[in-house]
Order: C-alpha cells, then structure tokens, then sequence
C-alpha cells in the first residue's frame, strides 16, 4: 500500500490498541462495526483501527476516537453463531483521521497515513535501546506471567521505532498508555516514553512483591500459631485443664436444669450436651451441635398466656378495630364463650375466606388482642416445599427449623394465636407437598405431638389457636378444608365503605401524613364519588390508597401555604386530587331491547353486571359463542339453546329455527375472561327473547344455572351480585329458590331498594322478564299463524291450539 491519502472502514476498539506490525485476532460485535468489517472484505480488505475513549459509547463519535490509529489489513474473518465476526488483522502503518463521515450502516474516516520520525543522534538511540534492554530484563525477573524467551525474541529487531511498537504491544499495561505510545511519532520520544513506563510498571511490580512477603509471613505466623494452640490443646486435654466445651457443656445443663421441660426433651437435650463434651470445639460438628441445643432451648416448652375470656372486652376491641363483619364477630365470640366454659373448644381452627382487603388479617390480629395472646403471622404464599413446614433434618449443612417451630420461638408462648396467611396460595413441586405437610398441624387428634424435622421432638400444638386466610377455596385441598372452620368474609357494601372510611381510613390517614381535621375536610358528597369512580373492588385497600393519595396533594397545599383556610373535598373537585375517574359503572339500556339481558356476574374484586346479546340470522343452525367465553359457559349456553328447542312450541318459536336460523350469543368486553354456570338463565331468556321477538325489561337482572329440564340451580355470591345490580339501577332480580336464606343476609338497604324473585324453574324467569309483543312485532308471528295452521288439521282443533299458544307469548 503506497497511496498517503486513504478512505477507510473504521472500526473502533474497546480497551484495545493496535500497532503496526501486530497480528491478532479479536472479535466485532457492534452492527457498525460488523458492516465496517464486511465492506472491507468486499473491498481492497484495508480497514482502520482506532481506540476509543470512553468504552461506555455504543456508537462513538468523533470527540469519542482516538485521532491516530492504525491502518490494518483483514487477513480472515470467521462468522460466529451469535451473530458476531472473529476477525484475523495485520497491522500495517500509523495513520490520523482527518475527516469522519457517518454514512447508513457504518462510518467511513479519511485517514492520512503517517512515517517514524527518525532521530537525529544514532547515539542516544542506542543509549536509550540499551536502557530499554535492561530495565524489560529488570521487569521479567519480577514478573512472571510473560515468557523470557518470546521477550528475548521480540528484543532482537533491529529498528528501533518497530522495536518500541512490539515491545508495548506485549506489555501488560493499559490500553490508554499503549495508545500514548501510538500517539509518539518521533522515534526517540517514543523510546523515552517507554522507557518512563517500565521503570513505573517495575516499581509497582516490587511494592506489590513486598506486600507478597508481609502477607506471607504473616500466614506463616498464623500457621505456626494455629500449631502451637493445637498442642497447647492436647497438652491440656492431658493435664485436665482443657474446660472450654465443658463451660458450655454446664451453661446449656444449667438451663435445662431451670426450665420444666418435658422428659422427653431433657433427656435429648443431655444427650446432645454429652455429645458436645466430647466434640473438638473447632470442629464443623461442633457448631451444628450447639446451634440445635440452643434452638431447643428457646423453644416456649413451660411458658404460656393466659387466656383473658372477657366478651365484653373482646367485643369492644372487635367493634374498635373493625366496622361490620357481624358473622364473623359473632363467631369469634362464640369461640370465646366456649373456650370460657369448657376450657378447651376441640375445633379451634377458623378459616377466614374472602376477597382482598375486606380486613381478614386484622381481625386476626384483633383476635389475639381480645383473647391476650402473642400473635405471630405466617405467611404461605409461594410456599412450595414441604421443608418450609416441617423444616430440614439437622444432618443437612445450613439446616433449620420449619415455619412453624421458628414462629414458635419468635411468639415466646406455646399458645399463641397463628395466623396462616393466604393459605390458598400455596404450591407443590418435586421436594413435597406442604399442603400434605398442614393436614397434621390442623387436626386436633395429631397436633399434640407435632414433630419438626429438626429438632425431632414432640411439641405441642394443642394449645395454638390457628387462623387461616385464604381469597378463594378452589386451590385448598379438599382434606385441609375438611379439618378448618369455613367463615366467609363478603364484601363491603357501599354505605359499610363510607362508614369504614369515615372512622378508621380517613383519621389513620390524616395522622400519618401530619394532618388534622381542621386542615382537611371531606365532604358528604365526596365518599360516594370516590368509592364509585375510583375503586372497584370489594375491600378497601384501595380505597385506602386513594385517600392517602388526597392527604398527600393536600399536605403539599399545606405546605406551600396555598390552601386558603381548611382543604375541602368534595365530588366536583375530587379529580384535581386524583385526576379522572378509572371506573364508570354500567347503567341500564334506554329502552327495552329484544336479545338483550342483563345477569350479574361475580370477580375476585366484587360483584359485576353481565350484559348477554343474542342476534339471529338466516342460516343452518349454527350456534357462535364469542366474548372469550370459558368451558362451564359454553356449556351453559348449549343446556339453554336445548331447552328452549325442547319447549320451542310452548315458547311461542317455529320448532324448525334450528335448521332455518344461525344463532349468536355474545358477552362484550372480550378481552375479560367469563366462566362459570350462573349465566345459564340469563342465555336463555335472551335466547327466548331473540327467537319469540318478545322484549326484555330493562329494569330486570338474574343469575342461576339452567338444567335441561328449565330448573333453576342456586348460585354464590349474591351479596356481591346484588350489589353490582343496585349501582347499575336495577329494580328487579330474579334469583334461584335455593338462595333464599343468602337473600335473608343482605343488607336491609339493598331490601328496600331492589325486587327479589325466586325462580324454582324458566316459566317464572320468562314471565318476569319478557314483555308482550310490540305491535310493530306482531308480522311475524302471523308466519307463526300459519305455521301452526299447517301442523293441525280441523278447523275446530285449530282453533284450540292457536288460541292457547298465543295465551303462552
């Protein structure tokens, strides 16, 4: 290559600098790189190599290179499987950008290509070689890691300004440096320069030699020390002087001297403390030995609370801490008047089932106030090994005690009040099945002797009153459930959120965030807009946080003095506190529609309304189900069509709309998962609708499964479901006959507002739902007319039937 001027790929290189004269390989991951590589090889294959500055830069500038690099020629390239290029280069000649262009895919520099500087004083050339010689001899004999003979190899070219190149390009030092010496285009400044950078590796290299040595005769005394404590040892196991395991040895006999422990248990821990006499103190068996003998000793063996049955006290701490929750209160006292009287109830195990936030870990914690435990909360979720429970044998380096022995030493008492929360969310994998692992500490007849992997005795759980919580029961299996007292948990109707609200949420929240009552008002108003607008949810932790999120905004107008006397909230500015509302709830139709019903639905976040749409057209028969519709309501929606094509002539339907007729039954908001079976009447009442003509009142919503036969089955979660329907403004529910004692639950307010019909099979579903035919309906059944008419011969037969299917629509 002979041209000065050149026009070059650039590549530049992190944490590397090459000379002219290296060969090497390395590999280019960058897309610009990588492209700079590839334009080359289809080129003259010459390509330019600089050092970048800040390796930090995925794709540098100009500010970011190095001025001179090195002009290179790729002697190979091999393609790797992730993607990237190893490259094989030989470095040529000095070259200096001159220019930088960013071009699509790469950057192209125009480099001028740059010749030694030769000395002028062969002398100090030599001089300087020479002294270049001794110090990389110098620098071998202190560093090992270089090969003497490749050195000596390298020194033995003659010219001086290539020597110096191949000499930094094998040193171990900094990139930046070697780029100083690329940077050199005198000779004999650059043979300086090297020189001045040896002599500075060299002297690092003997500090580094000298800590060496301290460091070493240092572990060399401690050797000798550690020998010498080792014979002293022996020496005084042989006098009998040796007592520090027998210090410990009496301390841990002392305690179990002191305590009432079971015989059982002292004899265990005699045993281990006779076996620790006897193990080496600096021994691994000896630390796994004394942390088992201490772990059992902080075990609650003798030591217990007293029970304070006062239902007079713990109702008042119940009705302080928690608004509403009658069953569960009423349970709670119940357990409180047996345990007073007989001294022990058998079953004392509750599981508290309910949506989140509807206070079932407060109460808990209320509970253990009323009753004067110590209260301990476990938490199960993502709890998947059976180990977590029964804890590990002691065998096992890094063993320790199941959750329940650790939340037992952390209690303090053998009868605490345990809290097992979201005991639903448990899991199992190939190490066990914890829920297996739960089935003797729930039962009554097992738990007086439950033992722990670990400390591998009896403790008894008798005397630990166990609260389980869970959100739903689908995931506990069905041995477990059978051992626990089921309390559901409802949630919160809208007036039980206010009060909630008013006397706990609102003042809690204004403490915390250094508010008082004079400073921040609620208006009447604004509790119902907030609730509505921006929770949607049947507890109320995130009415909660929507009122935290108030104190906050509030407590920077405080702050800044811009509030002109106390803050006050109210439904018109509640969005310049928490911007526009998240949640519109539906509201019912304009006018009465044909194939539309409303049903009600339930969620893990309440109760919901469920509008179901069915459209018929000309057609085969076919039968589409669309709205992301799970298995149970596709199956509900087959039971419908076959009952309304069994009762198709009662129904006022041409008994032939299956073969003439495509039926469509959807359930908007399709991206929302829906599955169950209370949809069933609400499918075939719009199915009745759809095919009759006949209109669905507006005002009126339902929810039961439907058999094939037309019966009504009973539903869950009518609390919920009746109040989705009062915020939609429904006047009418019809419900299953089965749930009249969950219509006795509700709230009296609902009661008042709402029309509750109990339906033992369709006919009484039908008959309240669907209105008489419209006159501009009525064409169609004239085909009805003649349809019949076509079935029945004699006039008088006719006559009959006609009029008594009409009397049915």
């Amino acid at each position: 290559m002979t041209k000065n001027r050149l026009t070059l790929p650039l590549v530049p290189l992190r944490g590397m600098t090459v000379f002219p004269g290296m060969t090497l390989h390395f590999d280019v991951g960058r897309p610009r790189s990588i492209a700079a590589v590839r334009r080359a090889m289809d080129t003259d294959k010459y390509i330019f190599l600089c050092y970048q500055t800040d390796i930090a830069v995925d794709q540098p500038q100009a500010k970011d290179l190095a001025q001179i690099g090195t002009i290179a020629e790729i002697r190979q390239i091999l393609n790797l499987p992730d993607g990237n290029i190893r490259v094989l280069i030989n470095g040529l000649d000095r070259g200096k950008i001159t220019r930088f262009t960013e071009l699509d895919q790469l950057v192209e520099v125009n480099v001028t290509r740059l010749e030694d500087i030769p000395a002028s004083d062969d002398i100090q050339i030599q001089v300087l070689v020479r002294r270049m010689y001794h110090l990389v001899e110098e620098f071998l004999s202190l560093y090992d890691r270089l090969s003497p003979e490749a050195m000596t190899s390298l020194l033995s070219i003659e010219n001086p300004g290539e020597l110096t190149d191949v000499v930094i390009s094998n040193f171990p030092v900094k990139a930046q440096l070697k780029q100083e010496i690329l940077d050199e285009i005198s000779v004999e400044a650059r043979l300086k320069k090297l020189i001045a950078i040896i002599s500075h590796e060299i002297d690092i290299l003997k500090i580094e030699k000298e800590l060496a040595d301290k460091v070493q005769e240092s572990l060399d005394e401690n050797q000798r020390e550690y020998v010498l404590r080792e014979k002293l040892k022996v020496i005084q196991e042989e006098l009998g002087d040796g007592a520090s395991a027998e210090d410990d040895a009496q301390k841990y006999r002392k305690q179990v001297n002191s305590r009432q422990l079971p015989q059982e248990v002292a004899d265990k821990l005699n045993e281990e403390i006779t076996r620790l006499t006897k193990t080496h103190p600096y021994s691994q068996e000896y630390g796994v030995v004394q942390n088992y003998i201490e772990t059992v000793l902080a075990l609650p063996w003798d030591h217990k609370t007293e029970d304070r049955l006062d239902l007079e006290t713990a109702k008042a701490i119940l009705e302080r801490d928690h608004y509403g929750l009658q069953k569960v209160k009423e349970r709670i006292l119940e357990y409180i008047a047996v345990r007073k009287l007989s001294g022990q109830p058998k079953n004392n195990i509750l599981c508290l089932v309910g949506p989140p936030g509807t206070g079932k870990t407060s109460i808990a914690r209320s509970l253990a106030e009323a009753l004067g435990r110590n209260y301990i909360r476990i938490s199960l979720g993502g709890v998947q090994n059976e180990s977590e429970i029964r804890g590990h044998r002691k065998t096992y380096v890094g063993a320790m005690p199941g959750r329940i022995i650790d939340a037992l030493k952390r209690a303090g008492s053998s009868n605490p009040l345990m809290l097992f929360d979201e005991i639903d969310k448990m899991s199992h994998s190939y190490n066990g099945d914890p829920a297996s692992a739960m089935l003797e500490v729930f039962d009554p007849e097992q738990n007086q002797s439950f033992r722990d992997h670990y400390i591998e005795l009896p403790f008894d759980l008798s005397g630990v009153l166990f609260v389980a919580t869970a959100n739903s029961l689908d995931t506990v299996p069905k041995p477990l459930l059978d051992r626990m007292d089921i309390m559901e948990i409802s949630g919160y109707t809208m007036d039980e959120k206010m009060n909630i609200a008013k006397k706990y949420l609102i003042p809690k929240q204004r403490r915390m965030h250094g508010l008082k009552a004079s400073q921040l008002k609620f208006n009447a108003s604004a509790l119902p807009a907030l609730i509505e607008s921006y929770t949607r949810e049947s507890g109320v932790r995130s009415l909660e946080r929507r009122i935290a999120a108030i104190c906050r905004k509030a407590a920077v107008k405080t702050v800044e003095d811009s509030a002109e006397g106390p803050i006050s909230v109210t439904a018109k500015n509640l969005s310049e506190f928490l911007g526009k509302p998240i949640y519109h709830y539906d509201k019912t139709a304009a006018q009465d529609q044909i194939g539309l019903v409303n049903g009600l639905a339930w969620t893990e976040s309440g109760g919901d309304t469920l509008s179901i749409e069915v459209n018929t057209m000309s057609g085969t028969g076919k039968l589409e189900l669309t709205g992301n519709l799970g298995d149970v309501m596709q199956e509900s929606a087959k039971a419908a069509l076959s009952f309304v094509r069994a009762n198709a002539f009662r129904l006022g339907i041409a008994q032939d709309f299956y073969k003439k007729l495509d039926i469509h039954i959807h359930v908007p908001e399709g991206a929302v998962p829906k599955d169950g079976p209370s949809a069933g009447i609400t499918m075939a009442t719009a199915l009745v609708s759809a095919l009759s003509g006949r209109p669905v009142n507006r005002l009126v919503a339902m929810t039961g499964e439907i058999t094939l036969r037309g019966r009504v089955l009973p539903i869950g979660g009518l609390k919920e479901k009746a109040l989705a329907a009062f915020r939609m403004g429904i006047k009418t529910i019809v419900l299953p006959f089965d749930n009249k004692p969950d219509y006795e639950e509700l709230p009296q307010n609902l009661k008042d507002s709402i029309s509750f019909v109990f339906a033992k099979d369709m006919n009484t579903v039908l008959k309240t739902a669907l209105l008489p035919v419209s006159t501009a309906k009525k064409q169609p059944l004239q085909k009805e007319v003649r349809y019949i008419d076509a079935l029945i011969s004699g006039s008088e037969q006719k006559e009959r039937v006609r009029a008594d299917h009409f009397q049915q629509i």
